[in-house]
């Protein structure tokens, strides 16, 4: 079994993702960990060098790299799903969990560390609650096609754990 999580940065979609993994004995991925490995090259690096869309196709690379491998977790960034056909392949593929949080949520996770996140570093709270809210709108359609959705606030690997498990049985019932 293969469990997607996707989301917008700070979800929660990697921190989660780990104990989620710990939880249930399975193996944990971070896809832009991944790619950056592979590539020996920072995601920043990776978009100033190759340019977005070079991006995207190593990203869809990775991603489809992940549909071998068993019992895995897998955090995929915030917009993976949006490009070709990743949303119906992670869905084909396994379970995927949209980790979904309000912009003031967001705001409040993302500003302590914007400076390690360079689509945001240089934003003033203002901008990045705009920036933040188009990229929803653009997203959102996409994230909403995963078969579980969490919202993430107040999220604990038991919880996540719990839904997970409530899922698959309501899965097996049908």
């Amino acid at each position: 079994m293969r469990i997607y999580l996707i989301g917008y940065m700070g979800t929660g979609k990697s921190s989660m993702g780990k104990k989620l993994a710990a939880r249930m004995d399975f193996s944990f991925i971070d896809l832009d960990r991944r790619i950056e490995n592979e590539q020996k090259k920072t995601i920043t690096q990776l978009f100033i060098e190759k340019g977005e869309d070079d991006f995207r196709f190593l990203e869809r690379l990775a991603l489809h790299q992940t549909f071998e491998i068993e019992n895995a977790i897998i955090a995929t960034g915030g917009g993976a799903p949006i490009f070709f056909d990743n949303m119906e392949m992670m869905n084909a593929k396994g379970l995927c969990i949209y980790l979904r949080a309000n912009t003031d949520v967001l705001i409040s996770r993302l500003l302590p560390n914007q400076h390690l996140r360079p689509l945001i570093a240089s934003l003033n709270q203002a901008e990045l609650q705009d920036f933040i809210e188009g990229q929803l709108e653009k997203r959102i359609p996409f994230y909403e096609k995963a078969q579980l959705h969490v919202e993430s606030k107040d999220l604990t690997p038991a919880i996540l754990h719990k839904e997970v498990v409530s899922w698959l049985q309501n899965q097996n019932n049908s």
